[in-house]
């Protein structure tokens, strides 16, 4: 079966888990420290905490700014739940804006307007890099600079991708850039995330949230005893285990081969469907570098005479799982019902997720397995 996306596991990613299991941590040691030192180099980060998902260091990014009951917190509909969970678990309200057509993120256009809308509610904007291609970083940076609020990067897909050749982008324009490393993204640790901050005192109390909201030093167990620690915020178990940071250390050596394979792909679909009118491939604006983490082509159902379920059951008879990135947020039963939905508010995201369907796109995809889903391509799109 071909999936839409799949990990790549070579004998040194073996070798470096390996030897975790036989050293003396399984979790809180070395190996967690070394991925999150690599970490930082590659991105431009000055801080960086391995945490066990990407969802979690949302969650984390949630505590640190405090959102609270009254708080809006903007987030795109097209984009995985847990960008909009982390606002309405804090207590704040998420806001959707639409998207726009061109490289799928938050429409820039309407931003200012639902900015100027809220004025000193908002306190914040999630934005995801969707499918791997930086949102107008710069744009987004500007209105930051004019009204004040706080910047997430869900980076999740875009690990790799660059503006004008800056892999440290995210940081850059962001308060706090959010990674994941789950097994269909750019390098995988199993499970596992990040959160990447240039701010210290946003790195520390991450720090303390990461365990508990618990603090253990030297100062404090000077004054009450070794076996003194205080819980200084409300948290959870938010650390990586040894296990999983040998993995994603041992990915990342291997990043910006994966990026490559992944362009490659994108080009040889690129190739199979620009030229078709009832098709619409990724764009990428000039000074980008895509990491390609999805490849979402848009198609144009009633033209090809196929409903989408049709099409992904024909997909299905030939063993190639396609996927669908994503549903709006805002059409869930639960955002729904809380947050009553209006489609003429989001044209563009209702647009998009009618045509969207995810290809597969991963390091081990071979070109004979490419040749194969261009012949079924073929049959099912008729091209």
């Amino acid at each position: 079966m071909i999936s839409y996306g799949k990990q790549s596991i070579n004998k040194n990613d073996v070798k470096s888990v390996i030897k975790v299991l036989k050293s003396n941590f399984l979790t809180q040691g070395p190996a967690v420290l070394d991925f999150e030192k690599k970490l930082s180099s590659y991105t431009k980060s000055k801080y960086v905490l391995a945490v066990s998902s990407g969802t979690s260091a949302l969650f984390i990014a949630a505590k640190v700014f405090n959102w609270k009951k009254g708080d809006i917190v903007i987030v795109s509909p097209m984009t995985f739940l847990a960008s909009a969970n982390c606002i309405e678990n804090s207590g704040a309200t998420p806001y959707f804006v639409d998207i726009n057509l061109e490289d799928y993120s938050i429409n820039i256009d309407l931003l200012e307007k639902k900015i100027k809308k809220f004025k000193k509610k908002l306190k914040a904007i999630v934005v995801t890099d969707y499918a791997g291609h930086p949102a107008e970083w710069q744009k987004i940076y500007n209105l930051k600079k004019k009204y004040g609020f706080k910047i997430i990067n869900d980076n999740c897909h875009a690990l790799g991708s660059s503006i004008n050749k800056d892999k440290g982008y995210a940081v850059k324009y962001s308060d706090i850039s959010i990674l994941s490393f789950h097994p269909v993204k750019v390098i995988t640790s199993g499970e596992g995330g990040a959160f990447l901050t240039n701010n210290k005192s946003y790195y520390l109390k991450a720090k303390t949230l990461r365990s508990h909201g618990v603090v253990r030093n030297k100062k404090l167990s000077r004054k009450y005893g070794n076996w003194y620690n205080e819980m200084r915020y409300l948290s959870s178990n938010y650390r990586l285990s040894e296990i999983h940071a040998a993995l994603g250390a041992s990915q990342l050596n291997r990043i910006n081969l994966f990026i490559q394979k992944r362009k490659k792909i994108a080009s040889f679909y690129d190739r199979m469907f620009k030229e078709n009118k009832n098709f619409k491939t990724p764009s990428i604006r000039n000074n980008v570098g895509h990491a390609f983490h999805l490849y979402p082509l848009l198609v144009n159902f009633s033209k090809i005479g196929k409903t989408k379920k049709k099409v992904f059951n024909e997909f299905k008879k030939y063993k190639i799982n396609l996927q669908v990135h994503y549903i709006p947020i805002n059409s869930q039963p639960y955002y729904k019902k809380k947050y009553p939905l209006n489609k003429k508010d989001f044209p563009n995201t209702f647009k998009f997720y009618e045509k969207v369907i995810s290809l597969p796109i991963y390091n081990d995809l071979s070109h004979k397995n490419l040749l194969y889903i261009k012949s079924v391509c073929k049959k099912i799109f008729k091209i």
